[in-house]
């Protein structure tokens, strides 16, 4: 008689189904093995590398792994998302998302990714605001002064942003609607070569993430106009928000990051690097250094931020339309 092969009993293949399931809650259990990904959209520079070389390396520590940054820039962010969105989901492919990425673009252009359905949301990890920076050979010294200039050359001042779509490229143009006044968008593939272009004389203005511009404000190499926040930054305390300005007091544009893994990595990952990200987040030397630079530690439940991006999708887009933006 032929030998029957051994799963094709009902036994067997129920043992086999069994040693299976283990074999996945051992891995769950031993998570993580070897190093993480951490992707990141934007060059080495800009805010949201800043953020993730201060949480990575105490994320490391919590996983006993080392956590490695990848700078995927471009596309306002997009570039890394589409990669994370598609990268295996075993846990050790992360993305520290962005409103960009996840919020803006998708309702701007066409991506290759759905930021709700490609991606398993852990938590939240920063907010943040913009603000308007200008090199001091410019002739303007606040938001009212910037509004003289731009009315009196209507279509000659530059602004730059970290990318089309970017939240410093939605404040601007904000800006622009509430303020009746005309600016030329300059698009850049992240914070830190719209920064250096400042910094050069090449842009005159630059909406930036707030931690992107304190350093250069402290050290008088940029002006700092206002903050576009709700309320001024304890990093800048001297510096007021735009919605101070006459006129202009519904203004407010935040920012935000929050760390995300391609959809189908398993719960139980989610689940601890849920609770590993809020113990980082929660730890003091990770808030000092964080707010040393205007940015707040901000966790959340996967629940919760999955709910936040939703909403915030509604309230962006509304801005999107009225300012009948589209991709350049």
């Amino acid at each position: 008689m032929t030998p029957q092969p051994l799963f094709r009993t009902p036994l067997a293949a129920a043992c086999s189904a069994l040693l299976v399931l283990a074999a996945g809650n051992v891995a769950a259990e031993e998570y993580p093995v070897r190093p993480v990904r951490m992707i990141i959209g934007f060059p080495p520079g800009g805010a949201t590398d800043l953020v993730a070389r201060i949480i990575a390396p105490k994320l490391g520590e919590t996983l006993k792994q080392q956590v490695v940054i990848d700078n995927r820039a471009g596309a306002n962010g997009t570039i890394g998302a589409e990669l994370a969105a598609s990268a295996t989901p075993d846990g050790y492919n992360l993305h520290l998302g962005t409103l960009g990425a996840l919020v803006i673009s998708p309702t701007i252009t066409k991506v290759s990714y759905d930021p709700l359905k490609d991606f398993s949301t852990i938590s939240m990890a920063v907010q943040l605001q913009n603000m308007f920076l200008v090199h001091p050979t410019v002739a303007a010294k606040s938001i009212p002064d910037l509004i003289k200039l731009a009315k009196q050359k209507p279509g000659a001042l530059n602004y730059a942003s970290s990318g089309l779509g970017s939240p410093g490229h939605l404040a601007g143009e904000l800006f622009k609607t509430m303020a009746k006044v005309d600016m030329v968008h300059i698009p850049y593939k992240g914070g830190g070569p719209a920064l250096s272009d400042l910094l050069g004389g090449q842009v005159p203005i630059f909406v930036a993430v707030i931690s992107t511009g304190v350093p250069p404000v402290k050290a008088g190499r940029a002006v700092a106009l206002a903050v576009t926040g709700a309320k001024r930054s304890t990093a800048l305390p001297d510096v007021p928000t735009v919605a101070e300005t006459p006129g202009l007091k519904a203004y407010e544009a935040s920012n935000w990051y929050g760390v995300v893994a391609p959809a189908g990595t398993p719960q139980t990952i989610i689940s601890r690097l849920n609770k590993d990200l809020t113990a980082v987040l929660q730890s003091q030397d990770v808030r000092d250094a964080l707010l040393a630079r205007g940015i707040d530690a901000a966790t959340s439940t996967p629940d919760e931020f999955t709910a936040y991006i939703k909403s915030e999708s509604a309230k962006w887009g509304k801005v999107i339309r009225a300012a009948n933006l589209k991709p350049s």
